[in-house]
């Protein structure tokens, strides 16, 4: 265990729950494209995660099974492996969304090959001889994998208590997508960063990492909703802002960037630990109710439950 491991606080332990995949599944066809009526703006600054989240979960899949044989402990094995579960369910989920968005005249291609690019190429897997230099660039990623996570509870924590987003009439299916991912989101929220203090734990190469991802978010997540602004096929002169995003920020529609903003210092302290943010109970509470999460869980019964008498 590294010296950073040894200073920071125990998590929460009651909240540890068996981690596990749910197969859902959407039906795109009611839902619109501008799916938070009169409000494009807010729809395409979410949309965004549609973009992002397929490529950069897929990216999570492929460097954690890459770690896998240097995690000692079983606990955390099993979590990973979980995580690795949900991570690709994320993936699939937010895929099906973009040939719907083709059929609405919005076509992301354009957009993605950039993502993809990155997530491919540029935090891809390099040729490097065995050893010190490739076990870096494995520990450098997963750093970088918890530092994007801290934002991605985040995410899910706000949109499991964004009420403006019910009150605006926003589109039911995409609002259960939304909160299905971002529960389960903090309902894993320990494990990258608990997989970084297991393998490595540097401080420094935590702030580093902080800040590469950081800057990366926020620059792909305004040329992705500028994108889609640009190419809505309904608006004439379809542009994003920073204070349109202020704006909404301060109506509840989007994160506000004070709450963002004090975000940065809690990753950074020393003593922080992810089960510090949100809620488990809450997250818990929501999948137990999600249209999408029960149905993959009666599905799941279907199909394991035996067959009665007498059928084929």
């Amino acid at each position: 265990m590294s010296n950073t491991q040894a200073r920071l606080p125990k998590p929460v332990t009651s909240e540890h729950i068996a981690l596990k995949a749910r197969k859902v599944s959407f039906a795109w066809e009611e839902t619109p494209l501008h799916w938070i009526p009169g409000d494009p703006f807010t729809t395409h600054t979410i949309n965004v995660l549609h973009l992002l989240l397929p490529a950069g979960e897929r990216w999570f899949v492929h460097v954690y099974k890459q770690v896998l044989p240097y995690i000692e402990d079983d606990r955390l094995r099993e979590d990973v492996i979980g995580f690795i579960g949900q991570e690709a369910m994320h993936a699939q989920a937010h895929d099906e969304v973009l040939p719907h968005l083709k059929e609405l005249g919005l076509d992301p291609a354009p957009y993605l090959a950039q993502v993809d690019w990155l997530f491919e190429k540029l935090l891809g897997d390099r040729t490097l001889p065995p050893g010190r230099a490739r076990k870096w660039w494995l520990y450098e990623r997963v750093a970088l994998i918890a530092a994007i996570e801290h934002y991605t509870a985040f995410l899910g924590d706000w949109v499991l208590n964004a009420d403006s987003l019910d009150r605006k009439g926003a589109d039911p299916t995409m609002l259960d997508l939304l909160r299905w991912h971002g529960a389960e989101e903090v309902e894993h929220r320990s494990v990258a960063f608990e997989l970084f203090l297991h393998v490595d734990g540097s401080y420094s190469r935590r702030v580093r990492t902080w800040a590469t991802a950081f800057s990366a978010l926020v620059f792909l997540w305004q040329r992705g909703a500028r994108f889609f602004m640009a190419n809505d096929p309904t608006l004439e002169d379809g542009r994003a802002s920073w204070r349109e995003f202020l704006a909404k920020g301060r109506q509840g529609m989007l994160p506000t960037a004070g709450a963002m903003a004090r975000s940065i210092p809690r990753y950074l302290d020393r003593g922080y630990h992810p089960s510090q943010e949100g809620s488990t109970e809450q997250a818990v509470a929501y999948l137990a109710s999600s249209p999408a999460a029960l149905a993959a869980l009666a599905a799941e019964a279907r199909a394991t439950s035996p067959l009665p008498k007498g059928a084929a």
